[in-house]
């Protein structure tokens, strides 16, 4: 039986006790779970469930500041949508933060709503990336799950190659290229050429150089 997807949760960093507790009393009466911390060290030390999140993250933070955090969690591969508030905000800081992925750059004192919006934006926008990285994670398994020669046809296929076409490339028969496509279609969980096309293109694959001209003879 399949689990349920974890609620989204709503990670607040910010060194002012009052803001936290006010950020974390109006995500509770929409019904949004937030966890919150005095400091960026607190927060990378946490354990983090598994399920779609969002950081509302103070610019001026005690010893790393939130825009410096902002890439140390891009280094270490942590990808979470950001939104940063600030009591002292210029311009150059918002672009500079915007230009490196965050959601939202909101002044203090701002409106609960427009928190609000920016944190439901942030929430929608790592539930996608959450799905798109399971897709790419499912067809990675499947890919790897075929042949050395399997990923051979499948990339000669992929890039426009007819059977007869891709047997000469290998230098096998058109039958063995036949039963061979069979077997990437079904380990691939593909319905069509067309589908399996689009899953290469996911996987970046890299594009095949082949020995056969345009009309599908070989180069002198």
């Amino acid at each position: 039986m399949k689990s349920e997807a974890a609620p989204p949760v709503v990670f607040v960093v910010d060194d002012d006790d009052l803001v936290r507790a006010a950020i974390q009393g109006m995500l509770k009466s929409v019904g949004l779970r937030s966890e919150t911390f005095a400091t960026s060290e607190a927060f990378l030390r946490s354990q983090r469930p598994d399920g779609p999140s969002c950081l509302v993250l103070d610019v001026r933070l005690p010893g790393m500041n939130g825009l410096d955090f902002q890439r140390e969690l891009a280094d270490a591969g942590i990808r979470i949508p950001i939104i940063f508030i600030t009591g002292h905000g210029d311009i150059p800081m918002s672009v500079k933060a915007m230009k490196s992925g965050a959601v939202e750059f909101l002044t203090k004192p701002f409106r609960d709503q427009d928190l609000l919006d920016a944190i439901y934006q942030a929430l929608d926008r790592d539930r996608i990336m959450r799905q798109q990285q399971g897709e790419r994670t499912e067809l990675q398994k499947r890919y790897d799950s075929l042949t050395t020669r399997e990923r051979e046809v499948m990339s000669l296929v992929v890039s426009g190659m007819l059977n007869k076409q891709v047997a000469f490339e290998l230098g096998t028969s058109e039958v063995t290229v036949k039963i061979q496509r069979g077997h990437v279609m079904r380990k691939m969980q593909a319905e069509s050429l067309a589908e399996l096309v689009r899953m290469a293109a996911k996987l970046e694959l890299p594009p095949v150089r082949s020995t056969l001209g345009p009309s599908g003879t070989t180069h002198e």
